[in-house]
Protein backbone atom coordinates (compact mmCIF):
# COMPACT_ATOMS: atom_id res chain seq x y z
CA UNK A 1 0.00 0.00 0.00
CA UNK A 2 1.40 3.39 -0.99
CA UNK A 3 1.76 6.27 1.43
CA UNK A 4 -0.85 8.97 0.82
CA UNK A 5 0.59 12.47 1.08
CA UNK A 6 -1.95 15.03 2.31
CA UNK A 7 -1.67 18.53 0.86
CA UNK A 8 -3.94 21.01 2.63
CA UNK A 9 -5.63 24.20 1.47
CA UNK A 10 -4.89 27.85 2.24
CA UNK A 11 -6.78 27.54 5.52
CA UNK A 12 -4.37 24.94 6.88
CA UNK A 13 -4.60 21.26 7.72
CA UNK A 14 -7.58 19.70 9.49
CA UNK A 15 -7.57 16.03 8.50
CA UNK A 16 -8.55 14.60 11.90
CA UNK A 17 -11.79 12.89 10.71
CA UNK A 18 -10.02 11.29 7.75
CA UNK A 19 -6.73 9.86 8.94
CA UNK A 20 -7.93 6.44 10.10
CA UNK A 21 -9.74 5.76 6.82
CA UNK A 22 -6.83 6.66 4.54
CA UNK A 23 -4.24 4.19 5.81
CA UNK A 24 -0.57 5.20 5.71
CA UNK A 25 -0.37 8.98 5.38
CA UNK A 26 2.18 11.77 5.39
CA UNK A 27 0.54 15.07 6.37
CA UNK A 28 2.83 17.57 4.63
CA UNK A 29 2.32 21.23 5.59
CA UNK A 30 2.89 23.93 3.01
CA UNK A 31 6.09 25.81 3.84
CA UNK A 32 5.32 28.36 6.55
CA UNK A 33 2.46 26.27 7.94
CA UNK A 34 2.52 23.93 10.91
CA UNK A 35 5.63 25.47 12.40
CA UNK A 36 7.74 24.98 9.27
CA UNK A 37 9.89 27.75 7.78
CA UNK A 38 8.84 29.59 4.65
CA UNK A 39 10.98 29.08 1.56
CA UNK A 40 13.09 31.81 0.00
CA UNK A 41 10.59 31.73 -2.87
CA UNK A 42 6.89 31.05 -2.53
CA UNK A 43 5.91 29.38 -5.79
CA UNK A 44 4.38 26.14 -6.96
CA UNK A 45 7.69 25.05 -8.49
CA UNK A 46 9.53 25.70 -5.21
CA UNK A 47 6.86 23.88 -3.21
CA UNK A 48 7.03 20.87 -5.56
CA UNK A 49 10.80 20.73 -5.20
CA UNK A 50 10.49 20.93 -1.42
CA UNK A 51 7.95 18.12 -1.41
CA UNK A 52 10.25 15.97 -3.54
CA UNK A 53 13.06 16.61 -1.05
CA UNK A 54 10.77 15.60 1.82
CA UNK A 55 9.86 12.35 0.07
CA UNK A 56 13.54 11.66 -0.62
CA UNK A 57 14.36 12.23 3.04
CA UNK A 58 11.62 9.80 4.06
CA UNK A 59 12.77 7.18 1.57
CA UNK A 60 9.50 7.35 -0.36
CA UNK A 61 9.77 6.68 -4.08
CA UNK A 62 6.20 6.70 -5.42
CA UNK A 63 3.27 8.01 -3.41
CA UNK A 64 -0.39 8.80 -3.65
CA UNK A 65 -1.19 12.51 -3.46
CA UNK A 66 -4.39 13.93 -2.00
CA UNK A 67 -4.56 17.68 -2.54
CA UNK A 68 -7.30 20.00 -1.30
CA UNK A 69 -7.89 23.38 -2.96
CA UNK A 70 -4.45 25.02 -3.38
CA UNK A 71 -3.04 21.68 -2.24
CA UNK A 72 -4.75 20.18 -5.28
CA UNK A 73 -2.97 22.72 -7.44
CA UNK A 74 0.33 21.67 -5.89
CA UNK A 75 -0.60 18.04 -6.53
CA UNK A 76 -1.09 18.87 -10.21
CA UNK A 77 2.22 20.73 -10.31
CA UNK A 78 4.03 17.81 -8.67
CA UNK A 79 2.43 15.21 -10.95
CA UNK A 80 3.46 17.20 -14.02
CA UNK A 81 7.00 17.92 -12.81
CA UNK A 82 7.79 14.56 -11.21
CA UNK A 83 5.38 12.07 -12.84
CA UNK A 84 7.55 9.11 -11.89
CA UNK A 85 6.95 9.86 -8.19
CA UNK A 86 3.14 9.71 -8.36
CA UNK A 87 1.20 6.47 -8.04
CA UNK A 88 -2.35 7.84 -7.77
CA UNK A 89 -3.82 11.30 -7.51
CA UNK A 90 -6.81 12.68 -5.63
CA UNK A 91 -7.66 16.24 -6.67
CA UNK A 92 -10.23 17.60 -4.26
CA UNK A 93 -12.15 20.89 -4.41
CA UNK A 94 -9.55 22.36 -6.73
CA UNK A 95 -9.15 23.90 -10.19
CA UNK A 96 -6.55 23.70 -12.96
CA UNK A 97 -5.90 27.45 -12.92
CA UNK A 98 -6.58 30.60 -10.96
CA UNK A 99 -9.93 31.97 -12.08
CA UNK A 100 -9.04 35.20 -13.86
CA UNK A 101 -6.80 35.67 -16.88
CA UNK A 102 -6.81 39.48 -16.56
CA UNK A 103 -4.09 40.75 -14.18
CA UNK A 104 -6.61 43.27 -12.87
CA UNK A 105 -8.75 40.38 -11.65
CA UNK A 106 -5.87 38.97 -9.63
CA UNK A 107 -5.12 42.38 -8.15
CA UNK A 108 -8.75 42.81 -7.13
CA UNK A 109 -8.85 39.33 -5.66
CA UNK A 110 -5.78 39.99 -3.56
CA UNK A 111 -7.12 43.31 -2.32
CA UNK A 112 -10.40 41.70 -1.27
CA UNK A 113 -8.85 38.60 0.29
CA UNK A 114 -6.22 40.51 2.26
CA UNK A 115 -8.32 43.56 3.18
CA UNK A 116 -9.34 42.23 6.63
CA UNK A 117 -5.72 41.67 7.58
CA UNK A 118 -4.72 45.05 6.18
CA UNK A 119 -7.45 46.56 8.37
CA UNK A 120 -5.92 44.97 11.47
CA UNK A 121 -7.90 41.75 11.87
CA UNK A 122 -6.11 38.71 13.27
CA UNK A 123 -6.01 35.35 11.53
CA UNK A 124 -8.43 34.07 14.17
CA UNK A 125 -10.93 36.80 13.31
CA UNK A 126 -10.50 36.20 9.60
CA UNK A 127 -11.02 32.47 10.11
CA UNK A 128 -14.21 32.98 12.09
CA UNK A 129 -15.66 35.19 9.35
CA UNK A 130 -14.57 32.98 6.43
CA UNK A 131 -16.04 29.60 7.27
CA UNK A 132 -19.79 30.14 6.83
CA UNK A 133 -19.60 30.72 3.07
CA UNK A 134 -17.48 27.61 2.52
CA UNK A 135 -19.73 25.07 4.26
CA UNK A 136 -22.92 23.41 3.09
CA UNK A 137 -26.09 24.01 5.13
CA UNK A 138 -26.08 20.59 6.84
CA UNK A 139 -22.38 20.19 7.52
CA UNK A 140 -21.21 18.04 10.42
CA UNK A 141 -21.21 20.16 13.60
CA UNK A 142 -17.47 19.65 14.04
CA UNK A 143 -16.66 21.03 10.58
CA UNK A 144 -16.67 24.75 11.36
CA UNK A 145 -14.73 24.49 14.66
CA UNK A 146 -12.05 22.30 13.10
CA UNK A 147 -11.66 24.49 10.02
CA UNK A 148 -11.67 27.69 12.04
CA UNK A 149 -9.02 26.43 14.46
CA UNK A 150 -6.78 25.30 11.59
CA UNK A 151 -6.97 28.66 9.83
CA UNK A 152 -6.52 30.64 13.03
CA UNK A 153 -3.20 28.83 13.55
CA UNK A 154 -1.78 29.87 10.17
CA UNK A 155 0.93 32.55 10.45
CA UNK A 156 -0.17 35.73 8.73
CA UNK A 157 2.99 35.97 6.62
CA UNK A 158 2.51 32.44 5.30
CA UNK A 159 -1.15 33.10 4.55
CA UNK A 160 -0.36 36.29 2.65
CA UNK A 161 2.37 34.63 0.59
CA UNK A 162 0.18 31.62 -0.17
CA UNK A 163 -2.76 33.74 -1.33
CA UNK A 164 -0.42 35.61 -3.66
CA UNK A 165 1.00 32.34 -4.95
CA UNK A 166 -2.52 31.10 -5.72
CA UNK A 167 -2.99 33.81 -8.35
CA UNK A 168 0.00 32.52 -10.34
CA UNK A 169 -1.32 29.02 -11.00
CA UNK A 170 -2.27 27.90 -14.49
CA UNK A 171 -1.96 24.28 -15.60
CA UNK A 172 -5.19 24.23 -17.59
CA UNK A 173 -3.46 23.35 -20.84
CA UNK A 174 -1.37 20.60 -19.22
CA UNK A 175 -4.10 18.41 -17.74
CA UNK A 176 -3.89 15.93 -20.61
CA UNK A 177 -0.29 15.16 -19.57
CA UNK A 178 -1.25 13.92 -16.10
CA UNK A 179 -1.03 10.18 -16.60
CA UNK A 180 -1.58 8.95 -13.04
CA UNK A 181 -4.99 7.44 -12.26
CA UNK A 182 -6.94 10.34 -10.79
CA UNK A 183 -10.00 10.75 -8.59
CA UNK A 184 -11.65 14.16 -8.62
CA UNK A 185 -13.79 14.95 -5.58
CA UNK A 186 -16.01 17.98 -5.20
CA UNK A 187 -18.88 19.22 -3.10
CA UNK A 188 -22.21 19.78 -4.79
CA UNK A 189 -22.39 23.28 -3.25
CA UNK A 190 -18.73 24.25 -3.45
CA UNK A 191 -18.58 27.96 -4.38
CA UNK A 192 -14.87 27.87 -5.25
CA UNK A 193 -14.50 24.63 -7.24
CA UNK A 194 -18.04 23.78 -8.40
CA UNK A 195 -18.94 20.49 -10.10
CA UNK A 196 -19.02 22.04 -13.58
CA UNK A 197 -15.38 23.10 -13.21
CA UNK A 198 -14.28 19.68 -12.03
CA UNK A 199 -16.29 17.99 -14.77
CA UNK A 200 -14.21 19.91 -17.31
CA UNK A 201 -11.05 18.81 -15.50
CA UNK A 202 -12.17 15.18 -15.64
CA UNK A 203 -12.89 15.41 -19.35
CA UNK A 204 -9.45 16.91 -20.05
CA UNK A 205 -7.53 14.15 -18.25
CA UNK A 206 -6.70 10.72 -19.71
CA UNK A 207 -7.52 8.59 -16.63
CA UNK A 208 -9.86 10.47 -14.32
CA UNK A 209 -13.20 9.98 -12.63
CA UNK A 210 -15.34 12.39 -10.62
CA UNK A 211 -17.28 11.98 -7.39
CA UNK A 212 -19.70 14.77 -6.38
CA UNK A 213 -20.68 14.73 -2.71
CA UNK A 214 -24.30 15.87 -2.25
CA UNK A 215 -24.82 18.89 0.00
CA UNK A 216 -21.12 19.52 0.59
CA UNK A 217 -19.34 22.83 0.19
CA UNK A 218 -15.61 23.47 -0.07
CA UNK A 219 -14.65 21.41 2.99
CA UNK A 220 -16.34 18.09 2.29
CA UNK A 221 -13.72 16.12 4.23
CA UNK A 222 -14.98 17.87 7.38
CA UNK A 223 -18.62 18.41 6.42
CA UNK A 224 -19.37 14.83 5.37
CA UNK A 225 -16.33 12.85 6.49
CA UNK A 226 -17.93 9.40 6.14
CA UNK A 227 -18.89 9.99 2.49
CA UNK A 228 -15.56 11.62 1.69
CA UNK A 229 -13.56 8.86 3.37
CA UNK A 230 -15.54 6.14 1.60
CA UNK A 231 -14.98 7.68 -1.85
CA UNK A 232 -11.27 8.30 -1.37
CA UNK A 233 -10.49 5.02 0.41
CA UNK A 234 -12.28 3.02 -2.28
CA UNK A 235 -10.09 4.66 -4.92
CA UNK A 236 -6.81 4.38 -3.00
CA UNK A 237 -7.42 0.75 -2.06
CA UNK A 238 -8.96 -0.34 -5.35
CA UNK A 239 -7.77 -3.75 -6.58
CA UNK A 240 -5.22 -3.36 -9.31
CA UNK A 241 -4.09 0.02 -8.00
CA UNK A 242 -1.56 -1.35 -5.53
Amino acid sequence: MSVCVLLHGIGGAAWQPNLAALGRVLDWPLPGYGGTPMLAETSFAAWAAALRARLDAAGLDRVDLLGHSIGGMLAQEFALTYPERVHRLVLYATTPAFGGRDPAFAEGFLRERLAPLDAGQSMAQLAAESMAELLGPEAHPDAAPLATAAMAAVPEAAYRATVRCLTSFNRRDDLARIAAPTLLVCGERDPLAPPRTMERMRDAMPDARLVVLPGAGHLAHLEYPAAFNAAVAAFLHEPGQT
